[in-house]
């Protein structure tokens, strides 16, 4: 299939788009800002907590990425699982493949960032909120390419990518761990992350519900890319207690396939649509995620313990090689990419939080 960049006017009534108009409507009333033809932008609450002086999300103490300075997007709607756990809900359609128009990066970096702007609007007048924040807020640092959907099947997420590297913005990409082909596009990220919902095949189609028959290769295929990426790499686990907490042996050998630089472990939460499928006692606390992630350590002796974010209830492990340098170091970041030289994920890994500037 040639693909073809277009304008957002050059879009043709009768092509398909990726959201409906009552879907248009519910995403406005939820707080997104749809973007072009198939990308959208919501403000994260930790951006909100930080504006307002109540500090910053897990990534901020995990890795450095100010949360005031963070743009939540995704460059896609569709998403190739319904996973039981997501709270999203029909706001993001399912398909397997790509359809309807396909915007420019240009264009979508730069109305995303319009929009994310918009919806920081009234902040300024908010008497908890610095000044020095409320400057550095119009000042984007990073993009967290997630929020709903599968912001990975865009398909030029190379050279979206890029562009926001050209404008001095690091990049964190989070992807379900079904599409290989769109892995091996990406040249350089900041940070890529495998969502691994569960152990084994069998819960995992139990609770991604996939959409691909071959959806547990297509995850193989992911771990055995992520093995072989240079830059920095994260396999994310969303535990939820009575359901996936189980198998560690499982969990261990997906680990040692895709051999990241760091593994998150956090706990599902019982918000939005997945209150259909659970329950709030279905979210394990603190403890209890702190706890499995101790069993798991045993089972993986190249990895640590590092830190955790109670708010969040998240713990991070990390390959013992780092030596706990889990912050980034931006300025090292762009300086390597500018160089055009081969780099890899420790040379801008670091002990203090660095300022992305």
């Amino acid at each position: 299939m040639q693909l073809k960049i277009i304008q957002p006017s050059e879009s043709s009534a009768k092509e398909k788009k990726q959201i409906t108009s009552g879907q248009e409507k519910i995403l406005e009333k939820q707080g997104y800002r749809l973007v072009g033809n198939h990308s959208a932008v919501k403000i994260c609450g930790w951006t909100k907590n930080m504006l307002n002086g109540k500090g910053g999300c897990y990534k901020y103490v995990f890795y450095g990425i100010r949360s005031h300075q963070c743009l939540q997007m995704t460059t896609s709607m569709f998403c190739a699982s319904r996973c039981k756990f997501c709270w999203r809900g029909l706001k993001a359609p399912v398909s397997k493949e790509w359809y309807g128009p396909i915007d420019s990066p240009e264009h979508i970096i730069d109305h995303a960032i319009d929009a994310h702007l918009s919806l920081l609007t009234g902040f300024g007048g908010n008497p908890k909120s610095t000044q020095k924040l409320l400057d550095e807020r119009k000042d984007i640092r990073h993009v967290a390419l997630s929020l709903t959907g599968e912001p990975i099947t865009y398909p030029f997420i190379d050279q979206i990518i890029k562009s926001f590297h050209k404008r001095r913005i690091s990049t964190f990409l989070v992807t379900n761990a079904q599409y290989p082909e769109q892995i091996k596009k990406i040249d350089k990220v900041t940070q890529l992350y495998l969502s691994i919902d569960a152990p084994n095949k069998s819960l995992m189609e139990k609770i991604d519900r996939p959409l691909f028959p071959d959806f547990w290769e297509r995850m193989e295929k992911c771990l055995d890319l992520l093995k072989t990426r240079k830059y920095r790499t994260c396999i994310r686990l969303t535990l939820i207690k009575d359901e996936n907490m189980t198998d560690l042996e499982g969990y261990s050998q997906l680990i040692k396939r895709g051999h990241p630089d760091f593994i998150e472990l956090k706990s599902y939460m019982w918000v939005g649509a997945s209150q259909n499928y659970y329950k709030v006692e279905n979210m394990p606390n603190m403890d209890e995620v702190r706890n499995f992630s101790k069993e798991l350590l045993k089972l993986l002796p190249e990895y640590e313990y590092v830190r955790e974010h109670i708010p969040s209830r998240v713990v991070l492990l990390a390959k013992k090689s780092l030596k706990k340098k889990t912050w980034i170091d931006f300025p090292k970041f762009f300086k390597l990419l500018d160089s055009g030289k081969s780099f890899k994920s420790e040379d801008y890994c670091s002990r203090v939080i660095m300022p992305n500037k």
